[in-house]
């Protein structure tokens, strides 16, 4: 069932960004030679890491309901930027500890390809900034799109 929800997002002080996910506050900040005071990481390390946990869900989830041990089973993400530090490309690598079953080798990668961030961006959702004054009704909010 489609359906959408809000995070409400605080600028808290200085360079630090939080933001409430259902039950969760999720810190941000940014580095000390950018103004920050490194208490947190910044939202693009979070992205990043989003991609390789929800690998890790899904590997752990999969060998669950097989009753495979997944405790020893490794996962490295490598991450290709640009010149401007934008993601061009995504490695994960699956390591795999010996005994595992091979018929499963398979199944196991067309899991994690299929994770919930991974097809979040491959789906290339639309990106929209509304911007609205504070005293603005919000049926009478100005906004510029971008997408």
């Amino acid at each position: 069932m489609a359906h959408t929800y809000e995070i409400p997002i605080e600028l808290v002080g200085k360079r630090r960004i939080d933001a409430r996910v259902h039950d969760h506050l999720i810190r941000t900040d940014q580095p000390v030679a950018r103004g920050g005071d490194n208490d947190a990481p910044t939202p693009f390390d979070l992205f990043l890491a989003s991609i390789g946990t929800c690998a890790g869900i899904a590997v752990q989830t999969f060998c669950a309901m097989r009753e495979i041990p997944y405790e020893t089973i490794g996962l490295i993400e490598r991450v290709a930027l640009d010149d401007h530090g934008v993601m061009t490309g995504v490695d994960l690598e699956i390591r795999l500890p010996e005994g595992f079953p091979q018929q499963y080798v398979n199944a196991l990668h067309k899991v994690v390809s299929g994770c919930t961030v991974a097809r979040s961006i491959l789906a290339r959702p639309s990106f929209t900034v509304l911007t609205r004054a504070s005293d603005a009704p919000v049926d009478g909010s100005q906004s510029v799109a971008h997408g």
